[in-house]
């Protein structure tokens, strides 16, 4: 295909647009000298302009970021280049262009050798990055980055080598804490930013990307409180920096020469980097390190419920305002929360005053609570406000998630009625509620996911045990001028809400 810009016409108007970009700049110009207050204020909050570079702080943070080597005990394919050359590189990505390039030169050296056959045995590499935030030693990285290490070995810039020991780890954040062996107390180090980053800000990340050690990427903070289904407490930085694999652990700093972030994951297709990775903000690092340095493990508060997230026809069903807040689906029996008098049906719309919108923002909340201290729980049941005192336990590995009870077998019974929003239900002759046996494809029910074998326990809040009182549920809910009915459901053992649209009757 010919190439359009080559015409008499195309190249006119190229020439027109390269005529309006310098005008365009012109005109740019004319405007900021007309509001230098505006170009002072941005100055003022970027700290240096961008155009400066970053190298003075490069040049004061390096000397406290770390390459960690680990040594463990895995199988290693071990690559001879040629005569008195062997080479273990970091887990490149199949399609990294560094892998091709290597690979070219790999036969005939690495042909298999009854001699020296592959089989497991301890081996140094190269796998992440850390950073000193103490004169004495203590170093962040993160658990995966160490969580398999027999022996830890830190690399400081000037290729001074320090062994480590593992002083803590918490793997439901990510994160771990070393310290090293030898008695120092001139190590440079960094500290944490004490205020939160803002989406726009620039950040600036150091690591060991690959294996190559120092390495230097800029951008700005792209999002915050990704939520990247990581665990219960996911609340990262997204960064545009670029980070890729030995990146982890690593610091992203700010232009004050703090860390904002633990960079801990990258979103990629490829392996490489694309534009988007995550970072453990400062503030939450902190407060698990501070922890890790004291103790050498977390602990974190235990409220004892499952929850789900509110959507708009579950607001509506259960006549709130707006989305905002964790429902409880069920309290665990014995647990604080139950102890308390939260029930199935709540919605906890703040903690200590700190508003929720999420079931996942309370979680973190709670868990940066202490076991044993009380926070006050904003609740929402029946539409009134309650204020609710709770008294935390302390969670355990294996209460991550609230258990529900299992299910009544069913027995279905031969008649069965089918009510106004396409669900036909049985009564539920091994237990309490209503068994689903029937949907109609185009129902409204059908389209929240609503299954034949599901047991429904409540309908507009009420319980119910035969069709009539299903259908009055969906009656009253109707009469009180709702666009939704709250259905609470069984399935398989764990509860949860749903809320079905209504066909308003005229």
């Amino acid at each position: 295909m010919a190439n359009m810009l080559s015409t008499p016409k195309r190249k006119w108007i190229a020439a027109s647009a390269m005529a309006m970009v310098v005008a365009a700049g012109t005109l740019g110009a004319g405007i900021v000298n007309t509001q230098p207050a505006i170009a002072q204020q941005v100055g003022a909050d970027v700290g240096s302009p961008p155009m400066s570079g970053f190298a003075d702080l490069v040049e004061s943070v390096s000397p406290a970021v770390v390459s960690v080597q680990v040594r463990s005990e895995v199988p290693v394919q071990q690559v001879q280049r040629g005569p008195n050359f062997q080479f273990e590189f970091p887990d490149l990505p199949e399609d990294h262009p560094l892998r091709r390039f290597f690979d070219q030169f790999e036969e005939p050296f690495n042909t298999p050798n009854p001699d020296r056959p592959n089989r497991p045995r301890d081996f140094m590499q190269a796998v992440g990055s850390g950073f000193i935030i103490s004169a004495d030693g203590y170093i962040v990285t993160n658990n995966h980055v160490v969580q398999d290490a027999s022996e830890v070995t830190v690399m400081l810039e000037d290729d001074t080598e320090l062994a480590a020991d593992i002083i803590g780890t918490d793997p439901r954040t990510d994160l771990a804490l070393l310290k090293v062996r030898e008695e120092r107390s001139d190590l440079p180090f960094v500290e944490f930013a004490g205020e939160e980053a803002r989406v726009g800000d620039w950040v600036v990340a150091v690591g060991n990307p690959f294996g190559l050690g120092g390495t230097v990427t800029a951008g700005i903070v792209s999002a915050r409180g990704r939520d990247i289904n990581a665990s219960y407490y996911d609340d990262f930085l997204q960064i545009d920096a670029a980070v890729n694999r030995g990146n982890s652990g690593g610091p992203s700093f700010n232009t004050q020469g703090h860390v904002v972030g633990v960079n801990t994951a990258i979103f990629s297709p490829s392996g490489g980097n694309v534009g988007i990775a995550f970072a453990i903000p400062a503030a939450l690092a902190q407060s698990v390190i501070s922890q890790l340095q004291d103790t050498g493990f977390v602990t974190r508060g235990f409220l004892g419920v499952s929850l789900q997230d509110l959507n708009d026809d579950l607001s509506d069903a259960l006549g709130l305002a707006n989305s905002n807040g964790a429902l409880v689906t069920q309290p665990i029996e014995g647990a604080p929360a139950a102890s308390a008098g939260v029930e199935s049906g709540d919605v906890i719309v703040s903690v200590n005053g700190q508003g929720v919108n999420t079931a996942r923002e309370l979680s973190r909340l709670i868990s940066q609570q202490s076991p044993g201290s009380d926070v006050e729980l904003g609740v929402i049941r029946g539409g009134e406000e309650l204020d609710i005192s709770v008294t935390l336990d302390r969670l355990e590995e294996d209460e991550e998630s609230a258990p529900s009870p299992q299910a009544p077998e069913e027995e279905v019974a031969p008649e069965s009625t089918s009510s106004s929003i396409g669900v036909t239900v049985i009564p539920n002759e091994g237990g309490e509620g209503l068994v689903v046996e029937s949907i109609e494809d185009d129902s409204t029910a059908a389209s929240r996911g609503l299954l034949p074998g599901d047991v429904i326990e409540q309908a507009n809040g009420g319980a119910v045990s035969s069709p009539q009182d299903f259908e009055a549920a969906i009656d009253a809910a109707r009469s009180e001028g709702k666009t939704a009915v709250s259905l609470r459901v069984s399935r398989d053992g764990i509860v949860r809400f749903v809320g079905v649209p209504l066909e308003i009757e005229e």
